[in-house]
């Protein structure tokens, strides 16, 4: 038994995840082709190895003849009688080929084949590993900064964080552990040329599927997401499960879900809001911490009009309207935000043309509750904030009249 070469082949197997069976077979082209430098042909060359012992036996296939006008492919009835006495004219006879006998160039010839036949799977076993995880997210260190770009090493082999898709203001240290986005894997004669994100709004997605036990098991649906990497993301989310509430499930105990997701974000701010199948809803749940006084949404032409309070225009609209922009990325409405005292002065205003039938009772009952989309956002506490920025947009708002 070949001990040697069996525990070099389970060495491969183990650490470069090579099968014994590719191996196998390199080693048997390897042989035949150490024949051919040796012989000038291998037509007739095989070459059998026992997969249980690493045993292998290499000969030719000779035909015996009288006169043998090609040694390589005949053999003279003498000499096959000499292998074996039954031998006979016409007959087709095995002649083992010793590869000690082989040269040194041969025998290099036979080692390049084998190095070049392992490099080759061992570059296919990292990218089919690797696209495999394609469209998701995997933690990686930090390498080097290559140009404006960063090499990042995640495992087995490194991937690349384009300047285009950093988050400005995020600067990382060699060494430094971080969640990435990978977005492409491309097979290159080099091996795999992996491209990863940290502003793809996937990227957030994944987070909360790893981080949220409700969201992996489907009890909880992200429905959409709107995201200005590195400033707010803005996620609805809704249960599958009436008892099951799924902003809630989201934010946990303390805000200690979403809060270790905003640490992985390098501090980015997120917004969890209820989906909701009506338009007008949602976009209410969208504009949040905003209140809202009345909501009209065209499903047909995706467009909406809503209207706030006079001291809620700032908030609504978001700092150079962040708020309102991603708030019409997650509904996918083009939303139209007017103050009170703009739409009274607009020709023909009622507030019953801002109002869906089944909407108009609730309305008359909004003066008493003045928005519950902002209440049912943050009551659980995850995020203090709303009241930070409800002064700061009054106070944008007093200097700008």
């Amino acid at each position: 038994m070949n001990k040697e070469l069996m525990e070099a082949l389970d060495i491969l197997e183990r650490e470069k995840e090579i099968s014994k069976e590719t191996l196998f077979e390199a080693i048997e082209n390897s042989l035949i082709t150490a024949c051919k430098n040796h012989f000038g042909k291998a037509d007739n060359v095989k070459v059998e190895i026992d997969r249980d012992t690493c045993d292998f036996f290499c000969y030719a296939e000779k035909e015996v003849v009288e006169e043998p006008e090609d040694p390589v492919l005949q053999i003279s009835l003498e000499k096959a009688r000499e292998i074996s006495e039954d031998a006979k004219i016409g007959d087709t006879i095995r002649v083992e080929i010793k590869s000690k006998e082989f040269g040194r160039i041969a025998t290099q010839n036979a080692k390049s084949v084998i190095l070049q036949k392992i490099r080759e799977e061992e570059r296919s076993v990292i990218y089919n590993q690797y696209y495999e995880k394609e469209k998701d997210v995997v933690t990686g260190i930090v390498q080097r900064y290559v140009g404006r770009n960063i090499s990042i090493n995640l495992g087995k082999a490194d991937a690349i964080l384009n300047e285009n898709e950093q988050v400005r203001g995020e600067n990382f240290r060699p060494t430094e552990r971080i969640k990435v986005y990978i977005l492409e894997v491309k097979n290159t004669p080099k091996g795999p040329r992996i491209l990863v994100s940290r502003t793809h709004p996937e990227l957030v997605k994944r987070l909360f599927e790893s981080e949220v036990t409700e969201i992996k098991d489907g009890t909880v649906e992200i429905m959409s997401i709107a995201r200005e990497a590195g400033s707010r993301t803005k996620i609805a989310v809704r249960s599958n499960n009436p008892n099951v509430d799924a902003v809630g499930a989201c934010v946990g105990i303390n805000g200690a879900r979403v809060n270790s997701i905003v640490d992985e974000l390098c501090g980015e701010k997120i917004d969890i809001v209820n989906w909701d199948d009506n338009p007008g809803n949602l976009i209410q749940n969208a504009l949040s911490p905003a209140k809202i006084v009345a909501v009209f949404a065209d499903p047909d032409e995706k467009t909406a009009k809503v209207v706030v309070p006079d001291y809620q225009l700032s908030l609504a609209i978001g700092k150079e309207g962040q708020n309102a922009r991603l708030a019409a990325r997650l509904t996918g409405y083009k939303i139209d935000i007017k103050s009170e005292t703009q739409a009274k002065d607009a020709p023909g205003f009622r507030y019953e043309d801002y109002l869906y039938d089944d909407e108009e009772e609730a309305y008359e009952e909004e003066s008493e509750y003045e928005g519950e989309a902002y209440t049912e956002g943050y009551e659980e506490g995850y995020e203090q904030e709303p009241a930070e920025n409800t002064e700061e947009y009054v106070e944008d708002e007093a200097v700008e009249e």
